[in-house]
């Protein structure tokens, strides 16, 4: 018995190598012999890309086939990476399976582009090329076609502030524009920015339009003018609470900073609709505060305002009674009282205020 078990072992054995050895005989070899050839896009092309055409096709990919020696399935990947980054972050337009073409969509080359540091609205230099492989293994490429990409975003942009004056004036590191102050575009896709920063001490700055130095707006040749990419640092002459205002524009190219000391105004005020009643900025909280004793006033004829520098060009109220600031709003109505105000303005483009009881 202990033969015939040994003996159909042994059998089970034989069958097993001969199968392997058939197999690893009839099995095809592959060679990558020549790489795939990049067709279309050209050297050279532009895309101006749009979130009206998010769904449109922006481009077809075609290429030459690569050559691996036999009839057999080839897996094709769309790459795009930053121009010089050789493919080191790659990021993916398209797939296929033994087919020479791929319809990459406008979305596709957006998302592509932002996830490898464009900045939306400029353009910017990339190169995209063809992979190929076989089940993973045996990888060839094409060679690198350089293409122009201008993104877009739907989120409002905003310019960071980065420069020498943070670290004395409570906003991070110097030079680093990951801590520092924001300005803030009107809408998506607009050029105007806005924004309130704190200099301890005279100080010069950038405006770039990621957290980052990359790029950056630099002083113009002309006072209150920018220049993209140039060598001269912004600069601020005097310590203060500035409004900084920017259009990004490349036909305007402009910037403004103007320093004000902001305070509460009113018939609930001390000083009336005539006077400011002076209010205390804190570098810490980055809020302006006073604590002050109001009369009871009604809105929207009476109660008070913010007014900076004791005039009306910069004004704010709340429309609303929300809490929320407005230029120009309607006066905030008040009761008799002792108050604490706080007034918010590091925010871009989202200022608000509180009133509390002492």
């Amino acid at each position: 018995m202990k033969n015939i078990a040994k003996s159909l072992i042994a059998l089970f054995a034989l069958v097993a190598v001969s199968c392997s050895v058939e197999d690893v005989q009839d099995r095809p070899v592959i060679d990558g012999i020549d790489s795939p050839v990049l067709t279309a896009p050209s050297a050279g092309t532009a895309y101006v890309l749009t979130v009206a055409a998010a769904d449109n096709q922006i481009e077809r990919f075609t290429w030459k086939s690569a050559n691996y020696g036999g009839d057999i399935e080839v897996n094709y990947t769309v790459q795009m990476d930053k121009k010089g980054n050789a493919f080191k972050t790659p990021q993916e337009l398209g797939t296929v399976k033994s087919s020479n073409q791929v319809s990459v969509s406008v979305s596709k080359m957006n998302t592509a582009a932002l996830a490898l540091g464009a900045t939306p609205f400029t353009a910017a230099d990339f190169e995209v090329r063809v992979k190929s492989d076989v089940a993973g293994s045996n990888i060839m490429f094409s060679d690198a076609v350089a293409v122009v990409v201008t993104p877009y975003t739907t989120e409002t942009p905003k310019l960071w502030v980065p420069g020498g004056y943070q670290a004395a004036s409570g906003y991070g590191t110097d030079w680093t524009a990951g801590t520092a102050p924001t300005l803030l575009a009107e809408a998506y896709g607009k050029t105007a920015f806005e924004g309130y920063v704190y200099f301890a001490a005279a100080g010069e700055f950038l405006l770039t339009p990621a957290s980052n130095t990359d790029n950056k707006y630099t002083k113009g040749a002309t006072a209150g003018t920018l220049l993209y990419n140039g060598s001269d640092n912004l600069k601020i002459d005097a310590a203060g609470y500035y409004k900084i205002k920017a259009d990004t524009d490349p036909a305007k190219l402009t910037y403004s900073a103007t320093k004000l000391a902001w305070g509460i105004v009113g018939n609930a005020t001390p000083g009336g609709w005539d006077a400011d009643t002076p209010m205390v900025y804190n570098p810490t909280t980055k809020k302006w505060t006073i604590t002050v004793v109001l009369t009871a006033q009604s809105a929207p004829d009476n109660g008070l305002k913010f007014r900076a520098n004791n005039n009306w060009d910069y004004n704010f109220g709340d429309t609303g009674a929300d809490g929320k600031l407005e230029d120009g709003g309607t006066n905030i109505g008040t009761t008799a009282g002792t108050f604490l105000i706080t007034l918010d303005l590091s925010n871009p483009r989202n200022y608000t205020y509180t009133m509390v009881k002492q």
